[in-house]
């Protein structure tokens, strides 16, 4: 089975500088980038509205999804692509009453099987596991097994997010397991080399997992022929 293309999905900091359009917008010009999540737990909401208008608008500039976390009613009056919802704020469906059928709406489902079948069969765009590392950004309450990403992509067609502790050295195996998206937070922002570096050293990371899985599949059909 082809692997699916994996895509960057990225997660601001807990706290934004002045500065940090400039720093995104660099990130996000220096390779692909599927969707930028704004996190900012426990600010208040014209804060996250002031922030959603600079970030959305620099994702918008590049047609990269713009979601808010925890917040539908933010994320509507912010103009954002849709929102990200965990286990305890609310529900899918009055997410989805708040913003429409056209909103892009992802659900946090930790380890749970059961939680991201109900989420895809209530109409998810995307569920997300983790962590699949320890991770500094957040408190994870469970740990996921990478046979859980492999056993989502074989059956269901909604993309998974894979979150939690996610560097460029270590997430190869969550790219050959079949993941949709890599959630990075820390991984980009406190990249050694800066968030640009890291965004282009990510695509590279995933392009080698993806070029041998394609590698690997022509010398079987090879070997086939003979």
């Amino acid at each position: 089975m082809a692997l699916p293309r994996c895509r960057l999905y990225l997660i601001t900091p807990p706290k934004l500088t002045p500065s940090f359009p400039a720093t995104l917008a660099a990130a996000l010009d220096a390779g692909d980038v599927a969707c930028v999540q704004l996190r900012l737990k426990d600010a208040d909401d014209q804060i996250v509205i002031r922030a959603a208008e600079a970030l959305g608008e620099v994702c918008r500039r590049r047609d990269v999804a713009f979601l808010i976390n925890d917040r539908p009613d933010l994320a509507k009056r912010s103009g954002a692509d849709g929102v990200h919802i965990g286990q305890q704020d609310g529900t899918l469906a009055d997410a989805r009453d708040i913003l429409g059928p056209d909103a892009t709406i992802g659900v946090t489902c930790h380890d749970s099987r059961h939680l991201a079948l109900t989420a895809a069969e209530d109409g998810a765009d995307y569920v997300a596991f983790g962590a699949f590392f320890p991770t500094a950004t957040k408190e994870a309450p469970t740990l996921a097994p990478l046979d859980l990403v492999e056993w989502w992509t074989e059956l269901i067609e909604v993309p998974c997010v894979a979150i939690g502790g996610i560097t460029v050295e270590n997430c190869a195996p969550i790219v050959e397991a079949g993941a949709d998206f890599l959630a990075v937070a820390s991984g980009v922002w406190d990249y050694p080399q800066g968030p640009a570096a890291a965004v282009r050293d990510f695509n590279a990371a995933i392009a080698k997992v993806l070029d041998a899985g394609k590698a690997e599949r022509a010398a079987e059909r090879e070997a086939g022929k003979r």
